[in-house]
This record gives C-alpha cells, sequence and structure tokens, in this order.
C-alpha cells in the first residue's frame, strides 16, 4: 500500500483512540479520583502510540514533517468533531465550520507545491 494513504489510516485510527484517551473520561469517570482517569487514558493511549508512531514513521517516507503534522491536525478535528457531538453530545457549532475552514487553508500552503 503506498505510503501517504496507509500513514493516513494508522492516523485516523490513532486518533480514535487519542480522542477517548483524551476525553473520554470526561464523560465516563467525572466521578472518579483524577488518578484512575489518568491509569485509563495512558491505557487508552498506549493503543493510540501504537498506531501514530508506525503512522508517522510512514508518512515520513513521503511528507515533510510539516505536511504531516497538518495533515495530523486535520485528521484531528475530522475525528474530534464527531466525537464531541455524538458522543459527548456538545453542540454543533458553527466554529467547526471556521476552524476547517482555516485547516483548508493550511492544507494548501502546506502541500501546495503537490498541487
Amino acid at each position: 500500500m503506498p505510503a501517504i494513504p496507509l500513514s493516513i489510516g494508522l492516523l485516523i485510527l490513532s486518533n480514535v483512540f487519542m480522542t477517548f484517551a483524551w476525553y473520554a473520561h470526561l464523560k465516563e469517570l467525572s466521578t472518579k479520583p483524577w488518578i484512575i482517569a489518568v491509569l485509563v487514558s495512558w491505557s487508552i493511549a498506549f493503543f493510540e502510540y501504537l498506531l501514530q508512531v508506525p503512522a508517522n514513521r510512514i508518512g515520513y517516507t513521503a511528507l515533510s514533517i510539516g505536511q504531516l503534522k497538518i495533515l495530523q491536525e486535520v485528521i484531528t478535528l475530522s475525528v474530534f468533531v464527531p466525537f464531541a457531538v455524538f458522543y459527548l453530545r456538545e453542540p454543533l457549532k458553527l466554529d467547526y465550520l471556521w476552524a476547517g475552514l482555516c485547516l483548508l487553508g493550511a492544507v494548501y500552503f502546506a502541500f501546495r507545491d503537490k498541487l
């Protein structure tokens, strides 16, 4: 499989774990001591890193570090918004659209030499 699609797939999976590690405890463990949330989050983050490290190594064979970082941010927002809306029951805000448009601008500038 080509490096960029493989890297994107691994980063998407990594971000699902990352988002749960960073934010699910706010809903699921809010009544537990913070140290429990830390231990659970670290356990989830372990799987994030099992995907994220190879994703970045593979992606770096075809992309610059700046391109890889912008790609990561786009994927992060693409995973976070549905998570916030459907899992955490946060209202869908127009600010997410504006943030997404800003990221599209970042994508353009980071990847314009490949367009």
